[in-house]
């Protein structure tokens, strides 16, 4: 059932892929609501991709908040490696970006396993980073990695199987690290044990409490940045949604624990919690399938709408 429920999301992602072929044209600012000083930049998380086939794993956010006259990057990082490789490959497409628009420092912005990986950016080069928000964030680990390391084999079958559809979900968005995706190694990183470790390294940020807040403004290495974290705890949110079965059967992995099916919402929290409760789960986080999510759910683009306005008052 385990390695079912893994496949499940990789053959949907490749679907998706191919349904749609040509790109969103590029949207024209009309409003100045979002235009933040510096730049957004979007992280997307485990088996993620900036961009397949036109279609944005943030699905049409980057286009609403550059009509609100937002700069936004979208970051390609690998699918499926550690947090600190795939920081590494999102501090290099930032020093490109700074290079070439003159650019300062960022928003960053990141969803599930992007929610580490923008924290190892802003620990590792402090002076470019105003601002971490994280969105359903594997910040304390996932049930559903635990369970699934802990019934896979190594080399076997399955692993073999699901590494080689992550590595075409990566050749597929053009990530030049696609080779390099592996199913074990990122189910390390995203297990309990994993992050645990990793934020022992990278702790600012992190709640004072158990499943509480953190400061809304910690420096590291005297760089000021401020910190937010948001997350739903829906799971069968919309019934044309494809995505919903597969995030139904995974959220069983964590009983009682409020969860969106793939991350709880205590491991969700870092920095300042704007919201923890959403009637969203993992995908509609990102206003995925499609942008289908619950008939009566707040819509997620608004969300990151007025988190870009939240840091332009902040002189951000």
């Amino acid at each position: 059932m385990i390695q079912s429920l893994i496949r499940r999301p990789l053959l949907t992602a490749c679907a998706l892929a191919a349904a749609v072929m040509a790109a969103a044209p590029a949207a024209h600012a009309t409003t100045t609501a979002s235009k933040t000083k510096h730049p957004i930049v979007l992280v997307h998380g485990f088996i993620g991709f900036d961009n397949i086939l036109g279609i944005q794993y943030f699905y049409d956010i980057p286009k609403q908040l550059r009509a609100d006259g937002a700069t936004v990057y979208i970051a390609s990082v690998n699918p499926s490696q550690t947090t600190e490789f795939r920081g590494e490959e999102l501090i290099q497409q930032m020093k490109q970006w700074a290079a070439k628009d003159g650019v300062t420092r960022f928003n960053l912005i990141g969803h599930s396993h992007g929610g580490p990986t923008v924290r190892y950016a802003a620990g590792t080069v402090p002076a470019m980073v105003a601002s971490v928000t994280t969105v359903a964030a594997t910040h304390f680990g996932s049930k559903v990695a635990d369970d699934i390391l802990a019934n896979t084999t190594p080399d076997g079958g399955f692993d073999k199987l699901a590494t080689a559809g992550l590595q075409l979900i990566g050749w597929l968005s053009g990530n030049s690290t696609a080779k390099q995706a592996d199913l074990l190694t990122a189910l390390n990183a995203l297990s309990s044990e994993g992050s645990a470790a990793f934020n022992a390294k990278f702790p600012v940020g992190a709640p004072t409490t158990p499943c509480g807040n953190g400061p809304e403004v910690a420096s590291v290495a005297g760089h000021p940045i401020r910190w937010y974290s948001v997350s739903g705890t829906a799971v069968k949110t919309n019934g044309w949604d494809i995505s919903d079965a597969i995030l139904g059967a995974t959220a069983k992995y964590f009983g009682d624990e409020p969860n969106d099916g793939l991350v709880s919402k205590c491991s969700s929290h870092w920095g300042k919690v704007l919201k923890d409760d959403y009637a969203w789960n993992h995908l509609d986080e990102v206003n995925q399938v499609l942008g289908i999510v619950g008939r009566t759910a707040p819509d997620p683009v608004a969300f990151y709408k007025a988190q870009a306005s939240r840091l332009k008052l902040a002189g951000l």
